[in-house]
């Protein structure tokens, strides 16, 4: 843990914002992280929240492109101030006070909380702001591919054939597709921070433009949501009940979200990050993802996409 604490004073000083000397009076407490590490500091310039790039993600991170849509971001009042950060990584932002980190847990025993969410990610989307990278689903699933092919890194059994099986959502979303926007792409529940008053959205690694239901439907896969917080995340997103073609979109979203960061989980499992146990954690995302593509209903939201009802 020194270690790391050395590491945390190293980069504030690299990023000019304390000399070495002024970092012996900063406080330095380790936050989460599942690939980074991530310091809360406490000092005379007041609270910030410094970020270290973990190994590795270099080869899929573009960290330049990252920082420009922290600050988008920050513009849009979704996210806080970066006060500095480099080409490989080290950011600085403002710390938020009095807020919750969420969890999928705290989203679903406080549906208020639900609404906040739909709501930040609907002001992101509808800001204007402008991100220097496409998040393109089926481009990205190709790329981990090649990732995990160099890395000597197998798939689940099914992968290819459920890749296959996704043509006909390809086609929908090409042929039904929405005006990209700038989007989160990761909406983890750790990534939101509630005051209670207001939701704040951080990490902005894999964002980009992008088609603005799939952080909706990404939103709550990853929050875990009952089909009660379901449905008040799309009124609050949408602002009443979606249409066919909307929820279609949503639908679709939940399951393709599960097929690329199956692939994502894999990348850490072959990287050795012992922040969990990511071949599980790449097997029981694949899983959930076959489970809703094999249902009936799956390709009803399909046509219903491609029908283009009222998107």
């Amino acid at each position: 843990m020194n270690a790391d604490f050395d590491d945390a004073r190293r980069g504030l000083v690299r990023l000019g914002f304390y000399t070495q000397a002024e970092t012996k009076g900063v406080e330095i407490e380790r936050l989460g992280g599942l690939t980074n590490r991530v310091f809360m500091v406490a000092g005379p310039r007041g609270r910030h929240v410094l970020r270290i790039p973990g190994n590795g993600t270099e080869a899929y991170i573009n960290r330049r492109v990252e920082a420009v849509a922290a600050r988008a971001a920050a513009r849009a009042a979704v996210s806080p101030e970066v006060i500095a950060a480099t080409d490989d990584g080290l950011m600085l932002t403002v710390a938020i006070e009095n807020a919750a980190t969420m969890t999928p847990e705290s989203f679903n025993a406080n549906p208020a909380a639900v609404a906040r969410a739909g709501a930040a990610l609907a002001a992101l989307h509808r800001s204007g702001e402008k991100f220097d990278f496409r998040f393109e689903l089926f481009s990205m699933i190709d790329d981990y591919l090649k990732i995990l092919k160099a890395k000597n890194c197998s798939v689940p059994e099914g992968y290819p054939q459920a890749l296959a099986s996704a043509d006909d959502v390809r086609r929908a979303l090409n042929e039904r597709e929405l005006p990209l926007v700038a989007c989160h792409c990761d909406p983890l529940s750790e990534n939101f921070l509630d005051t209670g008053e207001r939701m704040w959205i951080v990490d902005w690694e894999y964002s980009g433009m992008n088609d603005p239901i799939w952080d909706v439907g990404d939103f709550a896969v990853e929050a875990k949501l009952t089909p009660e917080n379901e449905r008040v995340l799309r009124d609050a997103y949408f602002g009443g009940t979606p249409t066919p073609g909307e929820l279609g979109r949503y639908v679709i979203y939940k399951a393709m979200c599960d097929l690329l960061w199956t692939l994502w989980g894999l990348i850490q499992y072959a990287d050795g990050n012992p922040a969990d146990d990511f071949w599980a954690y790449a097997n029981r995302r694949f899983t959930r993802c076959k489970t809703l593509m094999d249902s009936p209903e799956f390709p009803l939201h399909v046509q219903n996409v491609l029908r283009g009802e009222a998107q």
